[in-house]
């Protein structure tokens, strides 16, 4: 994942909001042949951040119908 807006180094000292951007980051613009871990999509599941329709069928993926 490239994000030439962001300083990372900054944003690594706080592992909490760094871990919920990194993931709306992954899913909202692209993998880079990056997996999503599914543990941490469940734990920061009600604070991220996504396009509607990723976030349905992600929900859809993670929870079931």
């Amino acid at each position: 994942m490239y994000n030439w807006s962001t300083d990372e180094e900054a944003l690594q000292k706080d592992t909490k909001e760094y871990a919920i951007w990194r993931l709306e980051q992954m899913v909202n613009f692209g993998l880079n042949r990056e997996k999503l871990s599914e543990m941490e999509l469940r734990k920061y599941w009600e604070k991220l951040s996504l396009d509607p329709a990723r976030r349905a069928f992600l929900k859809l993926l993670l929870y079931g119908s």
